[in-house]
Order: structure tokens, then sequence, then C-alpha cells
């Protein structure tokens, strides 16, 4: 609901794993009149973790594909969001609670001054527990599932320069998100939640 600033902009972030998938058996290529067709059989080539960002008022997206998500993965990729705004006076970054999610990532990754620079320039805002759809980059990640990342895939670095040109792309052409859960929405919905905390907030139920 906030209106764009460059001071302050405000990027969703979040992981998601990655399966690496290969073929033990080479399909038949596409032919007129024929799609092209795969072997049922595969071969299994470990996973990996990408970690995306995307400022959903500008369709800047951010991407690292690595072989873990731990804290040491985190803090590097909140760098370099950081340094990809050096005019920023602070990021907002909406993500899960994840236990990697912290300012302690950047303490355990980087020297002190370092890790207090960054914590000044960051401010975490957290979805609550079991909602992380409230964060908008699980849209994007729908989209990556259903546009790049629904064939196989057998090496981190296939999977790199795929992911990369599916968001460079996507990036140039300025694809925003636009959500549409209001504030009215939230009230209605999760009224439940609302009215455990304070009975009187049964009257957004009838919203």
């Amino acid at each position: 609901m906030l209106p764009y600033d460059e001071q302050y902009p405000v990027l969703c972030m979040d992981e998601r794993p990655c399966f690496l998938i290969g073929d033990t058996v080479e399909g038949l290529e596409m032919t007129p009149g024929q799609v092209a067709k795969q072997h049922y059989s595969y071969s299994k080539h470990g996973s990996c973790c990408l970690l995306a960002a995307i400022e959903p008022l500008t369709g800047q997206r951010f991407a690292h594909v690595r072989e873990t998500r731990k804290k040491r993965q985190f803090a590097l990729f909140m760098k370099e969001l950081v340094e990809a705004y050096p005019k920023a006076i602070k990021l907002k970054i909406v993500l899960d609670n994840l236990n990697t999610h912290g300012y302690s990532a950047f303490y355990e990754t980087f020297d002190a001054q370092t890790a207090a620079q960054l914590t000044e320039k960051i401010e975490f805002v957290f979805t609550p527990k079991c909602s992380s759809w409230l964060n908008m980059i699980e849209i994007e990640f729908s989209a990556l599932s259903r546009q790049c990342l629904n064939k196989r895939i057998p090496s981190m670095k296939q999977l790199e320069s795929q992911v990369n040109a599916f968001f460079n792309e996507r990036t140039i052409k300025k694809i925003k998100i636009k959500w549409q859960f209001t504030q009215e929405d939230a009230r209605m919905k999760l009224n439940r939640r609302y009215a455990k905390v304070n009975k009187e907030n049964t009257k957004y139920s009838k919203i």
C-alpha cells in the first residue's frame, strides 16, 4: 500500500529448493506435427537452493543459485541487495520466519563493521507464521515453476543460466506485481485471528 520511494524500496525475498534431474534415455526431438517427448526414466543429481527477491513496484529482480540456504548464503544475498540500491536510506525486506533470516547472519558472515552497516541499511518485515502466501515473491516463484522449471535440468550451472535468463527477461520487461489483497480483505479473511486477541474485531467479519 505504500507509494514508491526510491530511498525506502520494498523488496520481497524467499528461498526455494530446486531438484536437479537429468535424462537417462535421450528423448525425441520435436518434429512437424509432433511435440517433443521425453523418456519416463530419469537420473537424480541432488538439489540446490534458489534465493530470489523482487521489488513489486518496479519489477526489479535478483537471484542467486547456491548449494545450500544457510546463514552465509542469506547474508551474501542481502549484501548484494544493499549494493544494488546505493541511493537508498534503508531497504525494507519482506520475508518469512526461517531461522537463517536475521541480523545475526551478518555478524556470523562479515566483520563487525560490515555487519553493522548492513543492519542499519535493512529493515526486516516478517510475514506471520504459516502465511508465506502473503509474500509477493511466491507469485514470482509460481511463474518460475510453470515457465522455467517445468523441465529436467541436470546441473546447477544450467539451472543458474536458465533462472537468470528468466528473471532478466522479466526485469527488462518491467513486469510488476499488482497486489490485490487489501487491508479490508485481511480484516475479513483473517478475522478469526484478529478476534482471538480482541473480541471487538468480530465486527470486521461483516465487511
